[in-house]
């Protein structure tokens, strides 16, 4: 295989593994984290403000971990930064 064709397979099964477990255990997580909030809500009503605050502020920030994922895929598919480096050395190859 040539050394782009690597890239390429590389970069698309990368791309596949990060965004399947980056968007997979983020779920789990925002899952648990409101199952125990509803536990919390349940157990302690008078304190649903607080609970409700910092559950949505948890939340963001666990998404922001499946977006930053999402992100890298996404720069590994359409705007893969290897890809410059191989050309170029190609280039130089052919003028040799």
């Amino acid at each position: 295989m040539d050394p782009t064709t690597t890239i390429a397979v590389t970069s698309i099964i990368t791309a596949g593994f990060t965004t399947s477990i980056g968007c997979m255990m983020p779920a789990l997580g925002e899952g648990r984290s409101v199952a125990n909030a509803l536990t919390s809500l349940a157990q302690q009503p008078d304190a649903s403000a607080t609970i409700t605050r910092t559950l949505f502020v948890g939340l963001a920030m666990i998404e922001s971990t499946a977006i930053y994922c999402f992100v890298v895929s996404m720069i590994l598919i359409f705007a893969n930064p290897f890809w410059n480096h191989v050309i170029t050395q190609s280039v130089e190859a052919a003028t040799k």
